[in-house]
């Protein structure tokens, strides 16, 4: 009795059916392979749970392959920003949190981890501007408000803000 499922494998396969895939043990996955394929998702979900289990750095290339995938997605920039910055790796760290508030300007972290960022590379003046936002953006943050007030603000600000206290507690002309 014939069995259709049985082949000989010395047959050439039907025309209408494509012959299955075989695996080259001695050849790595390349781009454009089924099994080397992984969405931006995929990769996005593997970066979280590296950085949950503290894995900064190898989150961190995780989590570009995802960005090579989607560019300007926030999601991502965020996961690769914190990635990078745990790696103590400040400069990249800077660029993706960059990257984040050109595409949400209203990213309260954002604008906080970008600063801390800054603060890092010794940028003062541009991590102050930056934690002042993060705060305007979401003054119930006492994590903001504490890192703004670990940075010193610029001169300019600091001279405007004691003319500010002066005449704040000047004695007022009587009417």
């Amino acid at each position: 009795m014939h069995d259709p499922e049985h082949r000989n494998p010395d047959r050439a396969p039907e025309p209408d059916r494509a012959p299955e895939p075989q695996p080259e043990p001695d050849r790595a996955p390349e781009p454009g392979d089924e099994i080397a394929e992984e969405s931006a998702y995929d990769l996005l979900q593997r970066g979280h749970v590296l950085l949950r289990d503290r894995h900064h750095a190898q989150a961190a290339i995780v989590l570009e392959r995802a960005a090579r995938l989607e560019p300007g997605k926030a999601s991502i920039l965020e996961a690769l920003g914190r990635a990078r910055f745990n790696a103590r790796q400040h400069e990249a760290a800077r660029e993706a949190f960059e990257a984040l508030v050109a595409v949400d300007p209203a990213s309260h972290y954002g604008h906080f981890a970008l600063g801390e960022s800054l603060r890092k590379l010794g940028r003062e003046r541009e991590a102050w501007t930056h934690l002042r936002v993060a705060v305007a953006l979401n003054p119930a943050s006492a994590l903001y408000r504490s890192a703004l007030a670990r940075v010193p603000a610029p001169d300019h600000v600091a001279e405007r803000s004691a003319e500010d206290e002066r005449r704040a507690t000047a004695p007022r002309p009587a009417e």
